[in-house]
């Protein structure tokens, strides 16, 4: 067993490194800015929200700003109470001008609460052309410019955007920042190099109606923790193609200690494993630092050790990369407690089925369905 371990734990290491050199070139060779759309046509925003996060109104009112001909927003909450109603209100009395409409509708269909709250909404949308995003988007006053010119090809099915995480003060949300531009995004912008687009995310969903009513809307989405991941699927699965857009918007990051990172980190893994097992299993070999460290320990070898050393150079490059394509802060001294950290959760990832989200424990199935228990 131990001569096993002393053969795999150094290929592992230089495998890792060899990705670690691929995603740097894969951030060097992006982005790659799509064309000015030759019209503008209407564009109907939708925004499910439960609760005031930290930052919503900042996240909320960026949407407020575009500078866009024609479009409008509409804002959904399924309690007459959530506080995220306040917020609305007070964007609505701010902005007279703007179409923005409150909807109220406690209506459930599935498992899926934020699905249900979309589909609660449709009902007074006016534009053929949505834009899905979370609670906790932050955007440019150009971003609808951006979608409108991939979202009109008939030949796409939607358009999707990488993200940033904008941390909120703290080392947890920090490291969770880091997470997201460091390991995510990178592996998004390699898989996209090496001609991938399995991508949606919930960050930025643009589509159009029809597309949408093809899907099934979104009540054929109800079960589904990754909806937005089901949701690209369903429409590449009819033939149309999915769209990464060179545009990146910010989300909130705020963990204030760490159960809550690893509650939410270990949410997005689990799902990941559940719906595409073997992805997440190749997926271990992105973490290029640990693995080399590992090896090095194990083996005790000083040219192990020298591969340590090249490793975390790689990844510090990558570090830079990364935070220099997105405009992040850069953050050395904290990658290899991200990594270590985020290791370790990807190892606990490959176990258990129960989430938690929104005040729910939810078990995820194979499928990516889901059933909640309402602690």
């Amino acid at each position: 067993m131990t001569g096993w371990i002393m053969i795999v734990a150094p290929v592992a290491a230089i495998l890792g490194l060899a990705v670690l050199i691929a995603q740097v070139l894969a951030l060097g060779a992006w982005p790659a800015r799509e064309p000015q759309p030759a019209r503008l046509p209407p564009i109907s925003v939708l925004k499910p929200l439960y609760g005031e996060g930290p930052g919503l109104y900042e996240c909320l009112r960026s949407f407020c700003v575009q500078d866009y001909p024609s479009y409008e927003v509409v804002f959904g909450v399924q309690d007459a109470q959530d506080p995220a109603i306040a917020v609305v209100r007070r964007l609505q009395a701010e902005f007279p001008g703007r179409v923005l409409t409150l909807v109220i509708d406690p209506a459930r269909r599935g498992g899926n609460a934020k699905i249900d709250n979309l589909a609660n909404l449709m009902a007074a949308v006016h534009h053929d052309i949505l834009v899905l995003a979370d609670a906790d988007i932050l955007v440019g006053p150009h971003y609808l410019r951006r979608l409108a010119g991939p979202v009109q090809d008939p030949r796409v099915g939607i358009v999707t955007c990488l993200y940033r995480g904008s941390a909120a003060p703290g080392l947890w949300s920090r490291l969770g920042a880091l997470f997201i531009q460091d390991w995510f995004v990178p592996q998004v912008l390699l898989a996209h190099a090496l001609g991938s687009a399995d991508f949606a995310f919930g960050a930025t969903i643009a589509l159009r109606r029809p597309v949408l009513e093809a899907c099934g809307g979104f009540e054929a989405l109800g079960s589904q923790l990754a909806d937005d991941y089901a949701l690209g699927a369903r429409t590449r699965a009819l033939g149309w193609r999915t769209v990464l857009s060179s545009y990146y918007v910010d989300t909130v990051v705020c963990e204030p200690r760490l159960r809550d990172l690893a509650a939410h980190q270990l949410r997005w893994l689990r799902t990941i494993r559940l719906i595409n097992p073997w992805g997440y299993y190749f997926s271990g070999v992105t973490f290029g630092l640990p693995l080399a460290v590992i090896a090095a320990v194990v083996s005790g070898r000083g040219s192990v050790w020298a591969l340590a050393f090249l490793a975390l150079i790689t990844r510090l490059v990558l570090h830079s990369r990364a935070c220099g394509r997105l405009q992040a802060p850069r953050r050395f001294g904290l990658v290899p407690l991200a990594d270590a950290l985020l290791c370790g959760l990807w190892v606990l990832g490959l176990v258990g089925r129960k989430v938690r989200w929104q005040g729910a424990t939810l078990a995820v199935g194979h499928d990516g369905s889901i059933k909640a228990n309402r602690e």
